[in-house]
């Protein structure tokens, strides 16, 4: 999108001097001979930047300044003065001109100080934005797996990020990882050093999430004050990340296909169209033919939406990554918490590895950062783990025992496993028919009959003298 430049000064000879000077540089220019005309054009169409001569006809510069900086605080002003009027010139910046430059200027000189005005803009805007958002330095690192499903997905990452592909879809369960997706596709492309801008669209209301995405024109409702860019246009030769693009509204689709369609979108309240050149990104954990299906989402900004498709499958369905990320959290928190934490044992990662991780990814990394912060001293333990994945580890352990109980009794046939139990049973009740009957799940009259069956055998031998002749008679334990 080429940056449009406001020039306002009475001298029609430098108004057209600078419009083929900046136009031949690959500007959009529009200009104006008054104040009033001036304010009324950046009121009504969108200037990046305003060139104000200081002196105009019946009005002070400064008073032009204060108007327009009330409609976008953000937008840089250069002043235009005589050699004169260098203190009024001080003055202007004082009032958040970015610069002023003297009459007669060069426009080389001119031209520079332009476009680092522009720059400047566009850093403060981005820095702004991400201030309180995570790094993406090192996105590629926490770029964590070895199954196929993984590694598929990180080759198709790269072959993205050497494109010019403008609109790639995201699918996959909360937590398994969308957004970190996102990032590492605009981290390894060349849109990198380009801004990386991201709205939740579940999270914000329809009326709100509007003017967030498209911005505002001053006085578009009843709070807006000044003119706001929004993330689409802030976005600008980057990427714009949607997250949960399945919960935005029918209306809003149908502004986000225009821009999908034509690159182009207008401010709320604004007249003007804005062209807009951005990669989009869309990332939901809804099945979005059903929503289509429903009529709550538009089958023409799908397919617009899915020209790549990426699919995160849960983490339950590629376990094999669950070690290398549990390992990576370790390593992580121990740096964030200034601890020393031991990699996890067998024990601990086997109940890991059980557990089937309905909350995905961002569930793992939540149960290794809360045992570290408030259990774990030296290492992280079965009993640091939440109840869930315990109970799975305790029942993991029963089997054991259990595999290991029933590998006693071999080989033995059926019945005399079944007396074997029951005798064990009666020990265990200090001969309480009725309890033991109740442990075995058979009536009292089913036991009777059964301790009446094995009576012949009942005193014949013990249980370890049953099992050490089975073993003699098998040859069990010989060389």
């Amino acid at each position: 999108m080429s940056q449009t430049i406001l020039i306002i000064d009475d001298e029609k000879t430098i108004r057209w001097s600078l419009s083929e000077a900046l136009q031949e540089s690959g500007y959009e220019v529009i200009d104006a001979g008054t104040a009033d005309k001036g304010t009324k054009l950046f009121k009504e169409k969108s200037a990046d930047l305003v060139l104000l001569d200081l002196k105009l006809p019946g009005v002070s510069g400064i008073d032009v300044l204060k108007e327009i900086k009330s409609v976008d605080p953000t937008v840089p002003i250069i002043m235009m003065t005589a050699y004169g009027e260098v203190e009024t010139a001080v003055e202007a910046m004082k009032n958040a001109a970015y610069d002023f430059i003297l009459k007669p200027f060069a426009l080389e000189k001119l031209k520079v100080t332009i476009a680092n005005a522009l720059e400047a803009h566009r850093l403060k805007n981005e820095i702004a934005y991400l201030n309180e958002k995570t790094t993406r330095s090192s996105v590629f690192n926490n770029f964590i797996g070895q199954s196929r499903q993984i590694v598929e997905i990180f080759d198709k990452v790269k072959k993205i990020g050497d494109s010019k592909a403008n609109t790639i879809l995201i699918t996959g369960e909360s937590g398994a990882g969308k957004e970190l997706v996102a990032r590492a596709i605009h981290a390894c492309s060349y849109l990198e050093p380009r801004p990386f801008m991201e709205i939740n669209c579940a999270a914000v209301p329809e009326t709100l999430l509007e003017s967030e995405l498209f911005g505002h024109e001053k006085g578009a409702f009843t709070d807006a004050k000044t003119r706001k860019k929004g993330l689409v246009e802030l976005a600008e030769g980057g990427t714009l990340f949607l997250d949960e693009i399945g919960e935005m509204g029918i209306t809003l689709q149908a502004r986000l296909l225009r821009v999908l369609e034509n690159k182009t979108f207008r401010r709320v309240g604004g007249v003007q169209d804005l062209h807009v050149n951005t990669r989009i990104i869309s990332a939901t954990n809804k099945d979005l033919q059903t929503a289509i299906q429903e009529k709550d989402f538009r089958k023409d900004l799908y397919y617009r939406l899915k020209v790549i498709p990426i699919h995160i499958p849960p983490l339950r369905e590629r376990k094999e990554d669950i070690p290398l990320l549990v390992n990576h959290f370790v390593d992580r928190f121990n740096k964030e918490l200034g601890k020393r934490i031991r990699p996890v044992k067998r024990e601990v990662m086997e109940a890991l590895l059980t557990y089937d991780w309905p909350g995905n990814v961002r569930e793992l990394k939540n149960v290794i950062e809360r045992a570290m912060l408030l259990d774990a001293e030296d290492e992280i333990l079965i009993e640091h783990l939440p109840p869930e994945i315990q109970g799975l580890a305790s029942e993991e352990r029963k089997e054991e025992a259990s595999s290991a109980f029933l590998a006693s009794f071999f080989p033995m046939t059926l019945r005399e496993v079944e007396r074997i139990q029951i005798q064990r049973t009666l020990e265990q009740t200090n001969g309480n028919k009725s309890r033991a009957a109740s442990i075995l799940g058979i009536s009292r009259q089913t036991l009777r009959e059964k301790l009446k069956s094995f009576q012949p055998a009942a005193n014949a031998e013990s249980v370890d003298q049953k099992k050490t002749r089975i073993k003699r008679d098998t040859g069990a334990g010989s060389d």
